[in-house]
């Protein structure tokens, strides 16, 4: 496996080639696209990628440790094979839509103005993680750890609190309603 460090690329299409199995460490992704690649047995160490396409890329063993992904188009990625050992990752004006995130331990996870429409969190793990500015529209969430998880900026989520872990996990007043529609009480 190769091993790479501190290296740039910019404006890759890595959808016929893909990216090589190893380790990347330091590295920059810019414009690249990854379309329905398959990142197999990848580790990814204090890297980031911006303006990237990773929609429908094929995720086994991956490793995603303090990877930042900015302005990025990450749809329907099933991260539930991805490596778990130091995962960690924040996303930043990035599309998440129809991601699975199941069972995946994503602590003080920061998603900053990202659409995350019918994205699925059952049984993850997201206590203190952030959802600022971030469309939560149809996402799941069963089962799933929301202790001191940040809503306060959250638009559209619908949680039923009696299906989650939710203490002291932080609302707005003007964004209660997505925690009683369950119940059927309109709120004016």
């Amino acid at each position: 496996m190769i091993r790479i460090s501190d290296e740039t690329f910019t404006k890759k299409d890595f959808t016929q080639n893909p990216l090589e199995s190893g380790e990347y460490e330091n590295c920059v992704f810019e414009n690249c696209i990854f379309y329905e690649s398959r990142l197999t047995e990848i580790s990814f160490s204090n890297c980031d990628f911006n303006d990237c396409d990773l929609s429908l890329v094929k995720i086994h063993n991956t490793a995603f440790r303090e990877v930042k992904f900015n302005n990025c188009k990450i749809v329907g990625v099933n991260f539930e094979s991805a490596n778990d050992f130091g995962l960690r990752f924040s996303f930043k004006n990035s599309n998440l839509s129809h991601t699975v995130f199941y069972k995946k331990d994503l602590r003080k996870t920061f998603f900053d103005h990202c659409l995350l429409r019918e994205t699925d969190f059952t049984e993850a793990n997201l206590m203190e993680s952030s959802f600022a500015h971030s469309d939560l529209s149809g996402s799941i969430f069963d089962q799933t750890h929301l202790e001191k998880a940040d809503f306060t900026e959250a638009l559209n989520f619908r949680i039923i609190p009696e299906n989650n872990f939710m203490k002291k996990a932080r609302f707005s007043q003007h964004h209660l309603s997505g925690l009683l529609l369950h119940t059927g009480i309109e709120i004016s």
